[in-house]
């Protein structure tokens, strides 16, 4: 079975850059539109097509399950198991929570039997997938991951001093537990109208301030980037409550189910299990169901030393670790003298950088920066060569 070069859809989202995907690989933006997300892939949102038999993926993994996806994907998964993405952030995208495996699962069922139309504002469940992810950055990447320690958030709020707050903040001090951490995140999602208005007018006050605390002048940068464009959003005060990430080209993080997080700016590689379930929890105009997000949230916090993932450096090829088992992700440094890869499921590569050139069986394709290619299961093994960077999804 041959290997296929990939023709990738681009979503144009209004949150996506206009300059970084053809700064990057050379793609063409006549239009000048937001270019949000290169989609490598067997999603119904946006498939890929084999191009040299212009051809959807999902149909040709459908016609040829097992040597496409091998046995074992083929029966625990029906379908290739992650989506591949290049993500290029301009403005801030929503805070964001995925739901689980089990609960996403249920929320399917059920909302489908409430007739709630795939592509209504109100769905909170699109499959019955989770979507836990991996970020690999290629230019410095700003993101929030999980809730920050408690103690942290406590000395951050004490600090801004919000007289709106304060009995929220006093509950917080008395029970510095997850519970007590909950019972502070629902009140911030509660807020409405007058009570909501007053937090973020007071709050905003606190950007005029000279003399802060480096932690609280990271968090405030933060908020003062989000007031530009959600001023009336709870989400503004999120920074405070949230691990601020910042990766460096090269370096990755896990982002788990359950756990609350937002994309602030940059390119990355983002690789997910294929679904599309988002439960919004600030900074978007769009649907935020309290309810089903305090629900679906854990509320344990992460120390931020833990949120950055090591690498494990086997001969040319970084392996990032990952605790789950619909994709596994590794970037290849490829070198001139010749290399064989084993397939152990179906693969993407995508060139970061560079130019590989991958052969298998006596096919040869080229891959420069910003190509992609499939390679199926059956084709056992296949070599690169070149000079060049590669990026592996696989599972």
């Amino acid at each position: 079975m041959a290997m296929f070069k990939l023709k990738n859809r681009i979503q144009n989202y209004a949150w996506g850059s206009k300059t970084s995907m053809a700064d990057l690989f050379g793609f063409d933006n006549l239009e000048n539109h937001p270019q949000a997300e290169l989609w490598m892939g067997a999603h119904p949102g946006g498939c890929s097509e084999l191009e040299p038999l212009g051809e959807l993926l999902s149909d040709y993994i459908n016609k040829n399950a097992h040597e496409a996806l091998g046995r074992y994907t083929t029966q625990r998964y029906g379908q290739l198991p992650f989506l591949f993405k290049v993500l290029a952030a301009h403005t801030p995208l929503s805070i964001q929570v995925h739901p689980n495996k089990a609960n996403s699962e249920r929320g399917f069922e059920l909302e489908t039997k409430k007739g709630i139309a795939l592509d209504a504002n109100n769905r909170n469940y699109k499959d019955p997938n989770h979507k836990p992810e991996l970020v690999y950055a290629l230019t410095k990447y700003k993101a929030m991951n999980g809730f920050r320690p408690i103690r942290h958030i406590i000395s951050l709020f004490d600090e801004i001093a919000l007289s709106s707050l304060e009995v929220e903040l006093d509950a917080l001090k008395t029970t510095q537990t997850k519970d007590g951490l909950k019972r502070f995140f629902t009140a911030l999602m509660a807020f409405s109208g007058a009570e909501k208005l007053a937090i973020l007018n007071e709050f905003q006050d606190v950007f005029e301030r000279s003399n802060m605390s480096v932690m609280l002048q990271l968090a405030i940068g933060y908020s003062q980037s989000f007031a530009e464009y959600y001023s009336d959003d709870i989400g503004i005060l999120a920074p405070l409550i949230l691990n601020i990430v910042e990766l460096e080209p090269g370096e990755a993080m896990f982002l788990h189910a359950e756990t609350p997080h937002a994309y602030v700016k940059g390119t990355a590689l983002e690789i997910m299990a294929s679904s599309d379930n988002v439960l919004r929890a600030g900074l978007t105009p769009k649907y935020i169901d309290v309810n089903e997000l305090i629900s679906n949230t854990s509320f344990e916090s992460i120390p931020l030393e833990q949120l950055k993932l090591t690498p494990i450096s086997v001969e040319e090829q970084l392996r990032f670790p990952v605790p789950v088992d619909d994709f596994a992700f590794d970037v290849i440094n490829v070198g001139h003298s010749v290399k064989e890869q084993y397939t152990r499921s179906a693969e993407i590569l995508f060139c970061i950088e560079g130019e590989a050139k991958i052969c298998t069986g006596g096919t040869y394709l080229t891959l420069r920066a910003g190509d992609s290619v499939f390679i199926p299961y059956s084709t056992s093994s296949y070599c690169h060569v070149g000079k060049g960077k590669l990026a592996r999804a696989y599972n």
